[in-house]
């Protein structure tokens, strides 16, 4: 029987299955995600499972929250975006200007109108002189014309302009989504052009391993509509791995519990993922996956991701109360196991009288520094190599405001973390837990003691039940989080517009306490069974569930879902074509690279219809799809007017490519 090796790396662990399609799965393995160096994590956990496949692997897939991860926490690499024939003004729209940060934004002459037509001649001078510019500074161009998706001429023209003078990554808004919102697509491609640095650097290290350890199969990766792609196609659109986890999960809680219309909910380490499955299928989002606080064009899983997970960092909201996220925090208790010096830094500063409000922060470098980033400051560069021997007390480190911005820089990059206490410390302290280091936990929350007590915060004198206020926390802010996404999903009602009821109904909900009246019944229940996965499944779910009022299916291998997941997907890829009549009586088909104009109408439709064809076809098969079948759809818009006659407004022709991924054993026959 053909095996399969499922990966998911995650924010805190990457795990491996070894999947049988008939007999399930065969072995599971967890191994701490190694962020400066993801191979050591991936390797770990394949390492752990392959001596148990009796037969060869015939194809690996991966799923990965690091893209998730990068823009709920604001991470990413630094970019250029290159913006053609657009107005100053969307700059402002969309989060755009948000979303860029202090990365350089370019405007050049250029763009098309609505029906492909070119509004201004390509400022190639500008382009040049542009990407000669910003080249030694960034890792990557982002590409986004003025209604390239009627005519991508302009998009494509200064990607080889891109390649050919800089040799970097180049991404095109064209190439990820047909829509119309030149400000959200802009920003679409952006987040894609800032997240190639880091998928390709998980790839390379996943196909190193394979490699090392003979391993020939086709490695594959989930996107964020649960479907699979090959690696090689998805270092050219990470941002179709933006929900990549989350789809994962869905697609592995559906395969574990055999349930068809449940609320998934997916707690990790740094998100918690609410979605729905629907048939036993997901549930997708056609206007675009919200990541972050920015909404994307990429279709993907209609999933809420919330920055609240078993490593969040605590800290005190505006009135003083405890609240977890959206920031996530490397354990106390881990850093202790990993760096045991840690702990007499903890030990210390819980005797020293003197109290320092960076007590119990450590900061560490998260991954390598990469040539394009050289460019640092000096400052920035200085606290950088004071970390190469390990973690460092914040108490230590920032002295002064220069040391402050240098650290949110390497942070802001990606390049360095933080540590502090989080969940899982809590659960450690309590005996909830037991893989790291317990006295760095208890460490940890003696200093929050002390500096609630200083602030005048939230009155815990012990530890015990400090910790188990954390856990409590955890489990308010996921019940609110699952309710919202109910609301969202169900009602078509944002969780912040149901109105002072609802808001007290979901309030009570969360803290559990008691919701009725002498006059009224406040009550609200989720309809539908919660299936719970994730590694702190079994800590939390079963007490959100039952707020909930709801059944909990935590199924089999809960927590390497993900992994599952990876390896239980199709190959898909979807051609959304345009017909539109710039003038009566002509139809102008809006191809990948141009317009091309047919009269009569059906004459473009046979040519809409085979030009889709043919590019799904194409695209399934450098997906990494061994027989797609294709499927095609007409949509036409049409206006009857007052005479009893029918105007044209435009087609749309979709083509559906499905296939099951190409084997290592069918490649070899």
């Amino acid at each position: 029987m053909p095996v399969l090796l499922g990966l998911d790396t995650g924010g805190t662990y990457t795990d491996a299955v070894l999947f049988d399609p008939v007999r399930g799965v065969l072995a599971a393995a967890k191994s701490l995600t190694t962020k400066h160096d993801l191979s050591i994590g991936v390797g770990g956990a394949i390492a752990q499972v392959l001596p148990q496949a009796a037969e060869p692997i015939v194809m690996v897939s991966l799923s990965t929250t690091l893209a998730t991860n990068a823009l709920v926490e604001g991470q990413g690499s630094p970019i250029c975006l290159l913006l053609l024939g657009y107005e100053r003004q969307a700059l402002e729209r969309a989060g755009l200007r948000q979303a860029m940060g202090s990365d350089p934004v370019e405007f050049i002459a250029g763009g098309h109108g609505p029906l492909g037509d070119e509004q201004a001649p390509l400022d190639r001078e500008a382009v040049e002189r542009a990407i000669r510019t910003y080249a030694p500074k960034v890792a990557a161009f982002a590409v986004s014309g003025y209604f390239s998706v009627r005519n991508p001429a302009h998009e494509l023209a200064v990607k080889a302009m891109v390649r050919e003078i800089a040799g970097l990554p180049v991404t095109c808004g064209h190439e990820l989504t047909s829509k119309l919102d030149a400000p959200r697509r802009a920003l679409t491609v952006a987040l894609n052009a800032r997240l190639i640095p880091q998928l390709q650097q998980l790839i390379r290290a996943v196909e190193a391993i394979l490699q090392s350890r003979s391993i020939q199969a086709p490695l594959m990766v989930v996107k964020g509509d649960g479907s699979l792609i090959a690696s090689e196609v998805a270092l050219s659109c990470p941002v179709e791995t933006i929900l990549s986890g989350p789809a994962a999960s869905l697609v592995g809680a559906h395969h574990l519990s055999g349930s068809g219309d449940v609320v998934v909910s997916d707690m990790g380490g740094t998100t918690t993922d609410v979605a729905m499955l629907s048939g036993g299928r997901p549930v997708l989002n056609r206007e675009g996956a919200i990541v972050g606080g920015w909404r994307t064009m990429v279709e993907a899983v209609a999933v809420h991701s919330y920055g609240l997970g078993g490593d969040s960092e605590l800290r005190l909201d505006e009135t003083g109360g405890l609240i977890l996220g959206p920031r996530r925090s490397v354990p106390l208790s881990l850093l202790g196991s990993q760096h045991p010096r840690i702990i007499e830094t903890l030990r210390y500063q819980a005797e020293e009288a003197i109290r320092v409000g960076y007590d119990g922060q450590f900061l560490l470098r998260l991954r390598r520094l990469d040539t394009k980033e050289s460019g640092l400051k000096p400052d920035e560069l200085e606290l950088w190599e004071a970390l190469e021997g390990g973690p460092l007390a914040l108490s230590e480190i920032l002295q002064g405001p220069a040391k402050q911005r240098a650290m949110k820089r390497l942070l802001d990059r990606g390049l360095a973390t933080l540590s502090s206490f989080t969940p899982s410390d809590a659960a450690h302290a309590l005996g909830l837990q037991q893989t790291w280091s317990r006295e760095a936990a208890e460490l940890g929350a003696r200093l929050w003691l002390r500096r609630l007590d200083a602030l005048g915060g939230e009155k815990l004198k012990e530890i015990e039940p400090f910790c188990r206020r954390i856990v409590e926390q955890a489990v308010r802010q996921s019940v609110l989080a699952i309710l919202g996404t109910a609301f969202d999903q169900s009602l078509d009602i944002a969780s912040d517009k149901i109105g002072k009821l609802g808001e007290l109904v979901m309030t009570r909900m969360a803290e559990g306490t008691a919701q009725e009246s002498p006059l009224v019944t406040l009550e609200m229940n989720l309809k539908r069974p919660l299936v719970g996965i994730g590694a702190p499944a079994a800590t939390y779910y079963p007490e959100i569930a039952r707020r909930l009022g709801t059944e909990l299916i935590v199924p089999p291998h809960a927590d390497v879902c993900n992994a599952v997941g990876a390896v239980a997907g199709g190959v898909l890829q979807r051609v959304d074509l345009l017909i539109s009549q710039p003038i009566e009586g002509r139809f102008r088909v809006h191809l990948p690279d141009g317009v091309a104009d047919f009269s009569p109408l059906e004459a473009a439709v046979e040519r809409a219809t085979a030009a889709a064809t043919e590019q799904a076809r194409r695209l399934a098969h450098e997906a990494g799809a061994a027989d797609p079948e294709i499927k095609i759809e007409r949509e036409d818009k049409t206006v009857a007017t007052g005479a009893g006659m029918t105007l044209f407004i435009e087609s749309r022709i979709r083509a559906t490519a499905f296939g099951r991924p190409r084997l290592a054993a069918a490649e070899r026959m």
